[in-house]
């Protein structure tokens, strides 16, 4: 979340910021109401406090001096005062409380960098990799593919748990597997320390990473206190909620394979065709602890590990930056990699790579300590990417490299990982 202090100095900039996201808004006025009667409560308190101190000292040597009555007088202002500093305080609390709140659902300010637009139409091409395959035969789309390979199962997918769930079999749960395996390979080899997260979890750790409270209607609910993750993001920034790191270790590269799952409450009709869109799907994350100073440095080394993972799968993509107007609630600045889709004819996002610059480290309470360079802590900053999400690597693949003859050729770098097999084919 923003600096109270600093939405209080730069009301403007925060307009400019939500009305540049298009649809983010905040109450100015009331946000300058609650500060105000904050303030004001606090000077009574002080004032009170400093009369109930000046009247306790005199009690004494009123006693001393025989002013019975006027020494109980002392003592039953010294109780009134006591008993209103209490009610203000309760107040305070409720002040604080709202004016949190009112912060908390306040977007991230994008990076000074980052392109005005209203969607995603608006975001430019950063640049591209490969050359979509030019195909001499109709391409089939990977929800078509997949069951006449008999990998993927949407029918019964829909029976075990409803619509946008779906199954793997065979060759195609072999796949999901060895994606994996791959992407984990790839990013612990990178420098990237793995982690099994659970994928269950609660409020504050949601709140840490922004998805509380403004998107709990995209949460799958476990009880009222718990919830399934939307990604590993979530667990990864959280491990060190409330914690002050050394300095000297920064930057922290983490990644875990996680299920994701994801209501998705605002997506009707789109892409519900296939596996792009669904409410269950796993995806290999990657998160970062980083200096200020460094931080946007360590995303577009973030980005580049993400497109590593594409470049040894041999599938096309391009690299788009996020406009004001598609940028997440909690970046300050994004990149998407979209992978290229013949189905859609057109490049489909498999991955975002986010510098949330303090936003979430002070939602979380992450700090680090550099007594060479400062005195006491200051906030870290936190990336996140995908990398990659696995279903929709799937989708590529068997989109990108189906053949004439129904089969699916596996790429070359994934073969370790699949017993040597080189091509999918119909059971």
């Amino acid at each position: 979340m923003l600096d109270i202090k600093f939405v209080r100095e730069n009301p403007d900039l925060v307009d400019h910021s939500c009305a540049s996201r298009q649809n983010a808004h905040w109450d100015r006025e009331r946000f300058f109401e609650l500060d105000e009667e904050r303030r004001h409560v606090i000077s009574e308190v002080e004032g009170l406090q400093a009369e109930r101190n000046a009247t306790s000292k005199k009690i004494g040597g009123l006693m001393r001096e025989g002013k019975k009555d006027e020494a109980e007088a002392a003592k039953a202002r010294v109780a009134a005062n006591k008993d209103r500093i209490a009610e203000l305080d309760a107040r305070r609390g409720e002040v604080e409380a709202d004016l949190f709140d009112l912060v908390s659902r306040i977007p991230n300010i994008p990076d000074p960098n980052v392109p005005y637009g209203k969607d995603d139409s608006d975001n430019p091409e950063a640049r591209r990799w490969g050359t979509p395959r030019e195909f001499e035969f109709e391409p089939q789309a990977h929800w078509d593919l997949g069951p006449e390979l008999g990998i993927i199962d949407f029918d019964r997918g829909v029976k075990l748990a409803g619509t946008r769930f779906y199954l793997l079999g065979g060759l195609g749960a072999r796949m999901e597997r060895a994606l994996i395996n791959f992407m984990i390979d790839l990013h612990t080899k990178a420098g990237f320390k793995e982690w099994w997260p659970p994928v269950i979890t609660n409020h504050d750790t949601l709140f840490g990473t922004g998805q509380l409270p403004k998107f709990e209607e995209d949460l799958y609910h476990v009880n009222p206190d718990l919830y399934l993750i939307p990604t590993a993001e979530v667990m990864l920034t959280n491990i060190h909620r409330d914690e002050v790191l050394d300095g000297a270790q920064l930057p922290l590269w983490y990644t875990a394979f996680t299920p994701c799952f994801r209501e998705e409450a605002g997506s009707a009709g789109r892409d519900t065709r296939g596996i792009i869109r669904v409410h269950e799907f796993d995806k290999v994350e990657m998160v970062k602890f980083s200096r200020p100073e460094d931080s946007m440095d360590q995303l577009e080394s973030m980005v580049s590990e993400a497109e590593l993972v594409l470049q040894a799968l041999g599938l096309p993509y391009h690299v788009v930056t996020l406009c004001t107007g598609d940028i997440g609630f909690s970046a300050r600045k994004c990149y998407d990699l979209e992978v290229w889709l013949p189905s859609y004819n057109a490049y489909k996002e498999i991955s975002s790579c986010s510098n949330c610059w303090d936003f979430q480290a002070r939602r979380a309470n992450i700090r680090y300590r550099d007594p060479s360079e400062f005195k006491g802590t200051r906030f870290v900053h936190t990336l996140n990417g995908s990398g990659l999400a696995v279903g929709r690597t799937m989708a590529a693949i068997i989109e990108n490299y189906q053949n004439a003859d129904g089969t699916v050729t596996v790429p070359e770098a994934l073969r370790p990982y699949m017993g040597g097999i080189e091509a999918i084919k119909p059971e």
